[in-house]
């Protein structure tokens, strides 16, 4: 059979290697800024650097802009050489670049502005979520059109995850970009309540699982045997490892919510597939780690697998952990509080950075035709790396235990033992410690950038890398005792549709009975819809990011409902578009802020909001004096109304013309209320809109507790 010659394209691997450099330095920079503003609230400079505003341009940054490049990096130098094809189309990957790239400035932009979903990882306002479909879609055309004009008869392993992250993904987004636009910015999500947060999670989790996990497996089974010079340790695992993780992931999402009022047969199918999850997870770990196997020598000298090594054994922790998180006893304990953050971060920094970081070592000195400027430097990035992991989880990890016991002791006559504040303030030295181990992390991440640009100088792109090899019959025939997976893995296509019916069974069984059977989110009289200033207040607290810290849900436990009051119900938040549970607790529960023992004076408020420190010493809460100055943007009343009432909110028809003059004469009485207590803004100011929300809350259905 004739030889075909052909080149790989490695300056499209280039572009993304220096994307992915790039943003992991601004992505954890952010990061390494907002763990200081915990421990220095000073460093809340202006209301475009807030912890609200700043902490979703953070995640965004490193899940997006630093993971989401090393992805694309991988997937472009591994894909084709195990396709033995060029990438199918030039013009693509060049579009798919510059696309992405304009998508997380885009996102730099609007965040600290206040433009914002107000859903964690889906922040990102209407216009660009139609952005990232588009180039998405560019990249799986990319990818397909370079899998279907293969010369390589099967599709390794790599390939599969890259496949099911492609499919997955889109779904994921798609589902979770429901929205009604009400400017050309600005839009509230189709789902309300309840549901709003089974979507949340369903995709929020799944973000995690398809966006920075899968993918990276994919990664993991190409660059670890190519660093090692060894085999995979078992195909059949892998077959067992794929199919098993990309059927059980989908349906893990509902244990984000567990205790909340979200039905209790979804938490329970959330608890029980979480579960399962350890194993298919567990054999993905030792699948890479028994790769290893004969070259265990080698890791102690080689960097490169040092860093791989850490990154799968931190994988291994971190899907160990996740599934223990899922079981109500220990969510119980854990949930809410700093434990999670370390979790998360064992899978961000070990995971996906120390993967991301042994590929860059790898691979730019090869498409330069070079060596590594400097080992020493990159095992000086190793150990900088591993420390501040360490420096990091650990203090989190403690911070969470004392979190959860604090929140939960009562003294010897019943009362609580300690005031949330009092929780808030013992932890800095565990936010510092914190910091501590980012900026360790941080440090490491700047010396390899040193490293790998000063490698690059030494070499020279090979921009077109030769290659040569047979092409292969695409209608070849099954050979005799062939394993029956092969099948598979010669038609891509099927793969796709296969791990589309897969990825969707967990999805639909979990969201159809959660929108279709009413009695699901039973309803309560009342409950009403916002009042126009109200829901201006309720917008104005979702752009400053309020539900980063701050959750409304109260779960059922004694310590929650003497702390805050009654315990949620699904009825009370069904005209909540988005819904606002959270999912960490740096201030207090607000559900029921308006109500009860818990109500405080509009003055209260007004003082807080301008200088938390003035009221509550010791608050790590930002300043929002800003909000005194600026005016309530009533131009979009009316618009917010009808949207409202296309998303079924009982408005009364007509509503929007006169919604405006309702919201001056609340905004009035609040104003004649503050001037009583001394305090003299003008209606329209925007603290007036949150004061009038935070009053609201709980309002509907609580009722003063009894002293």
């Amino acid at each position: 059979m004739q030889v075909e010659k052909f080149q790989y394209d490695n300056k499209i691997v280039r572009n993304f290697a220096y994307a992915t450099m790039l943003w992991a330095a601004v992505g954890m920079l952010a990061g390494l800024w907002i763990a200081l503003q915990l421990v220095f609230p000073s460093l809340n400079i202006t209301q475009y650097g807030n912890f609200g505003r700043l902490r979703p341009l953070h995640t965004n940054a490193v899940i997006f802009a630093f993971v989401g490049n090393g992805i694309f990096m991988g997937v472009y130098y591994s894909l084709q050489r195990l396709c033995k094809a060029r990438m199918f189309s030039d013009t693509l990957s060049y579009i798919h670049f510059w696309g992405w790239q304009l998508i997380i400035v885009a996102a730099a932009i609007t965040l600290p502005i206040g433009l914002t979903q107000g859903a964690e990882y889906a922040e990102l306002i209407w216009p660009i979520d139609i952005a990232i479909t588009v180039i998405w879609v560019i990249f799986g055309w990319n990818m397909f059109g370079t899998i279907i004009k293969r010369r390589e008869k099967h599709l390794y392993v790599a390939i599969w995850f890259y496949i099911a992250t492609f499919v997955t993904v889109a779904v994921l987004h798609l589902v979770r970009s429901g929205e009604l636009p009400y400017s050309w910015l600005k839009s509230y999500s189709f789902y309300a309540g309840v549901q709003d947060a089974l979507v949340q999670w369903w995709y929020g989790h799944n973000a995690v699982a398809f966006f920075l996990t899968t993918p990276y497996l994919g990664l993991m089974y190409y660059f670890m045997p190519k660093a090692a010079n060894r085999p995979v340790f078992s195909y059949r695992l892998s077959i067992i490892h794929f199919w098993a993780l990309i059927f059980l992931y989908i349906w893990a999402g509902p244990h984000h919510l567990l205790y909340t009022a979200l039905p209790n047969w979804a938490q329970s199918l959330g608890v029980v597939f979480s579960f399962m999850l350890i194993f298919p997870s567990w054999g993905g770990m030792i699948n890479g780690l028994l790769t290893l196997r004969g070259a265990w020598d080698r890791v102690r000298d080689d960097v490169i697998l040092k860093f791989m090594v850490v990154a799968v054994t931190a994988y291994g922790m971190a899907t160990f952990e996740g599934p223990m998180l899922s079981l109500k006893n220990v969510n119980a304990i854990s949930h809410f509080t700093d434990w999670i953050v370390a979790h998360v971060h064992i899978g961000a920094l070990g995971w996906n950075g120390m993967l991301t970081f042994g590929i860059l070592y790898w691979l730019i000195p090869r498409i330069f035709a070079t060596n590594l400027y400097s080992k020493k430097l990159a095992n000086n990035h190793f150990w900088l790396g591993t420390l501040g992991m360490v420096f990091y989880a650990v203090p989190m990890y403690w911070a969470g235990f004392t979190q959860s016991s604090m929140w939960k002791q009562f003294t010897e006559s019943g009362q609580l033992k300690y005031s949330f504040l009092e929780t808030v303030t013992y932890l800095k030295p565990f936010y510092a410690m914190r910091s501590l181990g980012g900026a360790l992390f941080l440090v490491g991440v700047l010396l390899m950038i040193y490293n790998l640009v000063k490698t690059v100088k030494s070499g020279k792109l090979v921009a077109n890398e030769d290659a040569e090899a047979a092409p292969f019959e695409k209608h070849e025939a099954k050979h005799a005792g062939e394993h029956w997976h092969r099948w598979i893995e010669r038609k891509p296509v099927q793969m796709l549709i296969l791990s589309l019916v897969v990825i969707l069974i967990g999805g639909l069984i979990e969201l159809i009975p959660t929108f279709m059977i009413k009695s699901n989110v039973p309803t309560i009289s009342s409950v009403k819809p916002y009042t126009p200033l109200e829901l201006q207040g309720r917008d104005i607290y979702v752009r400053e990011g309020c539900y980063v810290c701050h959750s409304q849900m109260i779960r059922p436990f004694r310590s929650e409902t003497e702390r805050y009051g009654e315990y949620s119900k699904a009825g009370e938040f069904v005209y909540d578009h988005p819904f606002q549970w959270g999912s960490k607790r740096m201030g207090p529960d607000l559900a029921r802020e308006g109500s009860g023992n818990l109500k405080k004076s509009d003055g209260w408020h007004f003082r807080h909001l301008r200088e938390p420190g003035s009221i509550s010493e010791g608050s790590i809460m930002p300043p929002y004096a800003f909000l005194i100055e600026q005016d309530i943007d009533t131009a979009e009343t009316g618009a917010k109304i009808r949207a409202m009432q296309s998303l079924g909110v009982p408005y009364e028809k007509g509503f929007d013309k006169t919604a405006n003059s309702v919201l001056m004469e609340q905004a009035s009485s609040i104003a004649k209320n503050l001037a009583s207590d001394s305090i003299k803004v003008a209606p329209n100011k925007e603290v007036i809109a949150v004061i009038a929300y935070l009053q609201r809350l709980g309002t509907d259905i609580s009722k003063p507790k009894s002293e």
